[in-house]
């Protein structure tokens, strides 16, 4: 079972997890929406400091609210009113990967799965993993296969029974109406 981030995509090879965005200024007074990509959306405000994607800008919660499964409203320290808010719109939100828990044995983090072997219950090199997106439908793995257009799997224990994030793959059993490269 997945520990905590769930991200759209990948962000694992910086060192660096995807913990959050942020969306849309809330009210005038400088709160902004935040979509939450911790296993408990509050955890987030947890964490001593979340940085933007090139690690140069830093963010401290100073208080949230949920306003719905994995949706916030923030205030961040210095962000007093709506065009400061606004100027923040669709940030993605960093955390150190040391600041983030160790999983228990049967957890990962869904960033450890980028770059993984994506395989076949024979063994047989199916792709490998590039991203974890998440639409609102379920969890999707965009996998890269040997040739060809990537391929997106819907990430549930039917299409991928096993992650073996130690053994560097994930075993998938993709859907009928799935192509597998190399078969005709």
């Amino acid at each position: 079972m997945p520990k905590a981030p769930s991200p759209p995509a990948g962000s694992g090879d910086s060192g660096r997890v995807l913990v959050g965005r942020l969306g849309a200024a809330h009210g005038v007074k400088g709160e902004i929406r935040l979509k939450s990509f911790t296993q408990n959306p509050a955890d987030i405000a947890n964490y001593p400091a979340l940085s933007d994607a090139a690690g140069t800008r830093s963010f401290t919660i100073e208080a949230l609210r949920p306003i719905k499964d994995d949706m916030c409203v923030v205030r961040l320290a210095g962000v007093r009113d709506r065009s400061a808010a606004e100027a923040l719109t669709n940030l993605d939100l960093f955390v150190d990967r040391a600041d983030l828990p160790a999983p228990d044995e049967d957890e990962f983090y869904y960033a450890d799965l980028i770059g993984l072997r994506a395989e076949l219950a024979d063994g047989t090199l199916f792709g490998t993993v590039l991203r974890v997106m998440n639409y609102g439908g379920g969890d999707i793995l965009e996998i890269a296969p040997p040739a060809g257009e990537t391929i997106l799997l819907p990430f549930t224990k039917a299409v991928v029974p096993r992650v073996d994030v130690a053994g560097g793959r994930v075993l998938v059993d993709p859907p009928e109406e799935i192509e597998i490269p190399g078969e005709e």
